[in-house]
């Protein structure tokens, strides 16, 4: 139960990142909506979240040994981690 606890908060506090990051440098129609790169970026972030080996003891995804985001994906959270 712990770990699900964490894995969610993760992800909120993630979707919360990318939600400022493409309100502020992305145009949106209704600045509700995240435009279609950042949307994917969630969902992909939120999968790897979901199948982390390491929840349970993990602190950061910067100082795990195994980076499982494609290099693609890796470059575009550094940069909205950066942003917020």
């Amino acid at each position: 139960m712990k770990t699900q606890k964490k894995m969610q908060k993760e992800i909120r506090l993630v979707s919360h990142m990318i939600t400022l990051y493409c309100h502020k440098n992305h145009t949106n129609q209704n600045g509700k909506v995240l435009c279609e790169d950042c949307q994917q970026l969630l969902e992909y972030a939120g999968r790897r979240s979901e199948k982390c080996r390491f929840m349970e003891n993990k602190t950061f995804c910067s100082n795990c040994k195994i980076h499982c985001y494609s290099p693609e994906m890796k470059d575009k959270i550094q940069k909205v981690m950066r942003y917020s």
